[in-house]
């Protein structure tokens, strides 16, 4: 809104002298104030505001997010996902990830999709290996939720990285200290692994997950006892698994599918033929031209 200020000075050096005492008064009032300059409220002054309406507010936020698309390359802006459900689903084990004991002794499940119905994908990502600030000004330019699952032996270098990256509303999660092969260990091998993860976390983020994966997706029944015993709750895996150069399906069909948790990983040039950012928009370009929304997974745990 621009504001328009009329030159009352101007006007008021017009005023004749051979007007009466009241006009004169008004003159000299008319001067005073074209002289000050205080010609009622301006922009940047004081001015009231008006607020934008909830439509306008939208349209502004859509175009933001298309400039933002543009800037980092994507074909498109990715799409709004829906509200947090108001009541969340029942998590339970995918058939045939199920352990012995898992429904007697209430173990974490394992689980790949997420109950709904809704075009919805949740993007996870993997170890901490490359710390690309790039990246996590992309996903918060872009307001694409994810969630990090972490290995100490790669994040203690720099847990500063991943302070900043919780602070953009990154939900930081368990992948133990080191990333062993958890099967190959006794119980209280693994209990350490998950449990002293746990306290890590706790130390340096202010927070013990509940919200456990385990390294290269194996486990076994002493895994989710050792993940229950330190307050694991949730054990999900993948669908498919997304590189800077390809994809890659759990399923037959090869598709997203409603509810799909997506597997990525922190790596850069080092690894990969590219960086995050060109893995994010080979994941960002596919589900959002196939009518998917990106989704926090929490909302739904």
């Amino acid at each position: 809104m621009r504001a328009v200020v009329q030159n009352d000075k101007n006007r008021a050096s017009g005023v004749k002298v051979t007007v009466g005492s009241a006009a004169l008064a008004l003159a000299a009032a008319a001067l005073l104030s074209g002289c000050s300059g205080d010609t009622g409220p301006a922009a940047g002054r004081g001015a009231p505001v008006q607020a934008k309406g909830p439509q306008a507010r939208q349209a502004a936020e859509q175009a933001r997010l298309a400039a933002a698309a543009r800037r980092w390359g994507l074909d498109r802006a990715p799409l709004t996902p829906p509200p947090p459900p108001a009541r969340k689903p029942e998590i339970t084990p995918r058939d045939g990830f199920e352990v012995d004991g898992q429904e007697e002794e209430g173990l974490p499940p394992v689980f790949t999709t997420v109950p709904t119905k809704q075009k919805i994908v949740f993007l996870t990502i993997d170890d901490g290996a490359e710390k690309d600030p790039d990246f996590l000004r992309m996903m918060s330019e872009l307001k694409v939720p994810y969630t990090a699952f972490l290995s100490n032996y790669l994040i203690e270098e720099d847990y500063g990285y991943f302070r900043r990256m919780q602070a953009l509303g990154v939900t930081l999660d368990n992948h133990t200290l080191t990333h062993p092969y958890l099967p190959g260990l006794t119980y209280e091998e693994q209990k350490d692994e998950i449990c002293g993860m746990q306290a890590v976390m706790k130390r340096q983020f202010g927070k013990a997950p509940t919200v456990f994966r385990p390294p290269y997706g194996n486990y076994n029944g002493d895994t989710l006892r050792a993940a229950k015993a330190c307050g694991i709750k949730y054990a999900p895996l993948w669908d498919e698994e997304v590189f800077v150069d390809h994809w890659e399906y759990r399923d037959w069909d090869r598709s997203l599918h409603p509810g799909d948790i997506v597997l990525t990983h922190f790596r850069g040039r080092d690894d990969w033929d590219g960086t995050m950012v060109d893995d994010m928009r080979r994941f960002l370009n596919k589900v959002t031209r196939e009518g998917y929304a990106v989704a926090r997974l929490e909302d739904y745990l």
